[in-house]
């Protein structure tokens, strides 16, 4: 072990006379601790946020949509057959769109009419595991004089529908009659109700078969587009390029990513935001150690002395203290993430303890649409928040270090 290692770990030491030395220390690393505590919880919460996120939007909608720019897809079932045979994707569906109205008597709400391929829209989305009530195989089995339909758990509960419950769809797209043009109205059946957290989906989405809504809109065997699975979700704006050089135009491909930039860069923003600003606790916290370093420095003015009357070099005295600053913000690194793991990995246990204790729910699962507090854990943060601390800690050690270094052995004997 290298003597300046031995010394600066001595240094750390309390002496009867270096008492506040030590408590100054001892503060430097805390700062660094909670600063690196807070860096893990808050990143992790903020991951969990938009996994869950992520989770939601790929549960209703697919991975790559491909729509044709000139009007409905009359040759989906070709395209479907092209686009299957392209390397990474795993399953395509296509499906219908459009906007119309539900009244149940009391009630009119506006919504989207989407029509499914239940088979394949099985193995492309993940709304059949939304369901909370009835199925989605019900839509196939409705009879054409009383077809099904599956609304979210909000749009229910905002117009007064339960399952068996009717409705009538209009459609503004009618028929043209001496009097102009009619709305088209038809009596649908609620088959089933689905919960995907999101708000947004669960008011405003209906799903019919492709059949019914075809049947209904009347676009004869057309499409709005098809829904495309991919094997790997984040290289789904390469795959998409593929399918754009696959189908030539008037075909356009967009991926889940770009359908939703909005949100996702505003969550990667957040974030980014968040690690720069709860860097700053560590930064006071390098400040601490800063200001520690300079009282040991003055208080071993001797020391730095005789050791270099003894043939210590520049280097040596100043590599003391840098060992003894860097020890202090691994200390308090290490502290920090052990105790910022324990936190989030158990961070909705902790949340219903505090409510259990206090009475003060600081997560509200009605209000953020969440079964579970998120809080997930990656690997490469808890290794940039550590890396980031200690080389703040190596900075903060530098000019103390510096300083005591350009001691002359003289000007510090002097009054001894």
């Amino acid at each position: 072990m290298p003597f300046e290692l031995l010394i600066g770990l001595r240094y750390l030491k309390a002496k009867r006379k270096s008492t506040f030395i030590s408590l100054i220390t001892l503060i430097s690393v805390a700062g660094v601790a909670l600063g690196v505590m807070a860096l893990i919880i808050v990143l992790a919460v903020m991951t969990g946020f938009e996994e869950d996120l992520k989770e939601k939007i790929l549960g209703t909608n697919a991975h790559i949509v491909v729509l044709n720019a000139a009007g409905p897809m009359r040759d989906y079932r070709t395209v479907m057959e092209k686009v299957q045979k392209i390397d990474g994707v795993v399953a395509v569906t296509p499906f219908i769109y459009n906007q119309v109205m539900i009244s149940s008597g009391k009630n009119v709400s506006g919504v989207v009419l989407r029509g499914i391929d239940v088979k394949s829209d099985e193995q492309v989305t993940n709304l059949h595991k939304s369901m909370r009530e009835g199925s989605l195989s019900a839509l196939e089995k409705a009879t054409p004089e009383q077809p099904g339909l599956v609304i979210g758990k909000e749009l229910a509960k905002n117009l007064g529908l339960y399952l068996g419950d009717k409705v009538d769809v209009i459609s503004p797209l009618g028929n043209i009659t001496p009097l102009g043009m009619m709305p088209k109205l038809r009596r649908f059946q609620i088959v089933g109700v689905f919960n995907t957290g999101m708000f947004e989906y669960d008011s405003t989405l209906a799903y019919v078969s492709l059949k019914e809504a075809q049947e209904f809109l009347g676009i004869d065997d057309e499409v709005t587009g098809i829904q495309l699975k991919v094997r790997n979700i984040y290289h789904t704006g390469e795959l998409a390029e593929k399918v754009n050089e696959t189908l030539g135009l008037p075909y356009h491909a967009r991926d889940w990513m770009q359908m939703n930039k909005n949100i996702l860069f505003a969550l990667k923003t957040e974030k980014s935001v968040m690690f720069i600003i709860l860097t700053l606790i560590v930064l006071v916290a390098a400040f601490g150690i800063a200001s520690t370093l300079f009282m040991v420095v003055m208080e071993k003015t001797r020391d730095i002395a005789i050791l270099k009357s003894m043939g210590a070099t520049n280097r040596s005295i100043m590599r003391i203290f840098v060992f003894e600053g860097v020890i202090i913000g691994v200390v308090g690194t290490v502290i920090g993430v052990l105790g910022g793991l324990v936190v989030a990995l158990n961070l909705e246990p902790i949340v219903d303890f505090v409510k259990l204790v206090t009475g003060f729910e600081l997560f509200s699962k009605d209000i953020y649409y969440l079964d579970r507090f998120p809080s997930l854990v990656v690997p490469s943060d808890v290794l940039l928040i550590s890396v980031t601390a200690v080389l703040i800690s190596f900075a903060a050690t530098l000019y103390p270090a510096w300083a005591a270094s350009r001691m002359l052995p003289a000007e510090a004997l002097r009054y001894e």
